[in-house]
């Protein structure tokens, strides 16, 4: 927590005296002496994650294939490739399950 000084709103500076510790400020006379224990606790808010795969919104356009579902055995599922690799290796491939009740993702 920092504290400005109200005569010249620079920022105060904590000095330690014989009697008590007190606020100072270097370029005018302010002094405050603290009486009471300061503490100040702030917690950075983390900035949201988003979904490798786009999310729900990447399964929106995609065609369907024949694939069997490991999870439910369907015989239809939805797919699409992304080159996660090097440009001279194949194509990774994500299925997801067309089963509504399934909807297991999987790749080849």
């Amino acid at each position: 927590m920092l504290l400005f000084c109200p005569s010249c709103g620079n920022l105060l500076m904590v000095e330690e005296d014989s009697v008590c510790n007190r606020f100072a400020c270097r370029s005018c006379p302010y002094i405050c002496n603290i009486n009471r224990k300061f503490s100040y606790r702030t917690y950075p808010k983390l900035k949201e994650v988003d979904h490798v795969m786009g999310g729900a919104a990447a399964w929106e356009n995609v065609d369907s294939t024949d694939a069997v579902c490991p999870q439910c055995g369907n015989k239809r599922a939805y797919f699409m490739q992304i080159q996660t690799r090097s440009a001279d290796e194949p194509m990774t491939t994500f299925y997801k399950c067309c089963n509504q009740l399934c909807g297991f993702n999987w790749r080849d």
